[in-house]
C-alpha cells in the first residue's frame, strides 16, 4: 500500500517542486495538470480491475424493481370484424292487387303468426260485381239444366245444350276468378315474427311490392360480417368465435355457420356468419356487434405484455429477466433475447428464450441495463 502511494504521490510532489522553482505560466500549468490527472485515473482504473475492488459501486444502492414469475396459460389470436345481427326471417308485406285500405289490424311491435289477417282492402266493387254475377249464374245454371233434361228426352238440338252448358261454365269460371280477387283483398302474415314498422295508414293505395309493414322473426337471429381478402386462408366453417356486443356490454360464445365462397370485387371481402345462440330479448336486428374469429390457438404458451419486450439496435427482441443469487431480495439483471409471435390486445406469445418459472423484471427498469445486482 506504501509503494502504491509512492507511486501515486511522487509525481505530484515533483511537479509542486517545479512549479514552485519556475515562473508561474498559467497555460502550462493547466496541461501539467491534465496529464497528471489522466495518469492518475489510468492507474486507478488499473489498480481497481487487478484488486477487484468497487467503491463507487459498493456504496451505490440497488435499483429495486418488480419480479414476475412466467407461467404457462391459453393464448388465442382474433380476427376482429365488425358485423350486424341479422334475422334468419325477415319479410316484406304487401298486396297480391291494388287496392285502398280500409283496415289495418296490427301496429308496431305486435307479435302476429303465419295465416294471420294484418290487412283488409277495399272491397266494395268486387261484392257488387259477385253479386251481379250470381244472378247472372243462377240464371244460366237454370237454363243448363232445362236444355239437359230436353236433350235427354231426345228435345232440342244438340247446339242450344251445348250452348247453355258453355255459358254456365264460363260464368262459373268469372265467378271463381272474381272469388280469388276477393281474396287478395286481404293481407295475411306470410311468417310468425314481429311486426317492424307499420309504413301505410288506412286511405292510402297499396300495390304489388309497396310495403304495408316487415315482419321479423326474432327466434332466429345470426351475426354476419365481411371478412378482408387477407384472412380467406385462415377463416374457415366450423371455427370458434366470440361475438361481443359493445352497447350491451356482452360477448356470447359461438362458431362461424357459414364462409362464402366468393369474394366481393368492390371492396374485396366475403361473408361470414355465426349462430347467435341463446335469444334474447336484448338482441335487435342491424345491431352493431364484433366477431372475433380465432384464427390461432396455443393452450400452453409464454405470454407477456408488449411494453415488456425491449429491441436491440440490431432489431433483436429482450426482456429483462431477474436471477436470484441466494441472498434475501437480491438477485442479477440479465438481458434475455427472445423469439416473438403473434401478439392480440396488448400480449405477445413468446416462441424461444422464456421457460415457465422465469422471473421477468415488470418494472423499475429504468436506466438498467443488464448485469446489475437489483432489489426486489
Amino acid at each position: 500500500m506504501k509503494r502504491l502511494l509512492l507511486a501515486v504521490l511522487l509525481p505530484v510532489l515533483l511537479w509542486m517542486f517545479y512549479a514552485c522553482t519556475q515562473p508561474k505560466n498559467e497555460t502550462a500549468e493547466l496541461q501539467a495538470l491534465r496529464e497528471q490527472k489522466a495518469q492518475i485515473e489510468a492507474r486507478i482504473a488499473e489498480l481497481e480491475k487487478r484488486t477487484g475492488a468497487y467503491p463507487q459501486q459498493k456504496t451505490r444502492p440497488l435499483l429495486n424493481v418488480s419480479l414476475e414469475q412466467v407461467k404457462a396459460r391459453p393464448f388465442r389470436h382474433y380476427i376482429d370484424i365488425q358485423g350486424r345481427v341479422v334475422a334468419e326471417e325477415s319479410v316484406p308485406v304487401t298486396a297480391k292487387i291494388p287496392g285502398t285500405l280500409t283496415r289495418i289490424l296490427v301496429k308496431n311491435g305486435d307479435y302476429v303468426r303465419k295465416g294471420q289477417l294484418l290487412a283488409q282492402l277495399d272491397e266494395d266493387l268486387l261484392l257488387k260485381n259477385m253479386a251481379e254475377l250470381e244472378v247472372q249464374l243462377k240464371t244460366a245454371q237454370d237454363i243448363y239444366e232445362r236444355q239437359k233434361s230436353l236433350w235427354e228426352q231426345k228435345i232440342g238440338t244438340e247446339v242450344q245444350f251445348i250452348q247453355a252448358r258453355t255459358n254456365k261454365e264460363a260464368l262459373e269460371q268469372r265467378m271463381a276468378f272474381l272469388k280469388e280477387q276477393w281474396q287478395q283483398t286481404r293481407i295475411y302474415a306470410p311468417i310468425n315474427g314481429t311486426v317492424d314498422v307499420v309504413l301505410l295508414k288506412v286511405g292510402q293505395a297499396i300495390s304489388p311490392g309497396i310495403p304495408l309493414c316487415q315482419i321479423v322473426n326474432l327466434g332466429q337471429l345470426k351475426v354476419s360480417g365481411d371478412v378482408p381478402e387477407s384472412y380467406a386462408a385462415s377463416v374457415r366453417r366450423g371455427l370458434p368465435v366470440q361475438i361481443h356486443f359493445p352497447d350491451l356490454n356482452k360477448e356470447v360464445p359461438s362458431r362461424i355457420t357459414y364462409v362464402s365462397p366468393s369474394i366481393s370485387a368492390t371492396n374485396r371481402t366475403f361473408v361470414v356468419e355465426a349462430a347467435l345462440p341463446g335469444q334474447s330479448e336484448q338482441y335487435r336486428a342491424n345491431m352493431i356487434a364484433v366477431l372475433k374469429i380465432v384464427d390461432y390457438e396455443n393452450p400452453q404458451a409464454i405470454v407477456l405484455p408488449v411494453n415488456l419486450i425491449y429491441q436491440e439496435s440490431s432489431g433483436e427482441n429482450y426482456v429483462l429477466t431477474a436471477e436470484k443469487n441466494g441472498e434475501a431480495n437480491v438477485a442479477t439483471a440479465r438481458r434475455t433475447m427472445v423469439n416473438l409471435g403473434r401478439s392480440y390486445n396488448g400480449m405477445v406469445e413468446i416462441l424461444g428464450g422464456l421457460r415457465a418459472g422465469d422471473w421477468v423484471i415488470t418494472s423499475g427498469v429504468q436506466n438498467l441495463i443488464g448485469g446489475e445486482l437489483v432489489s426486489y
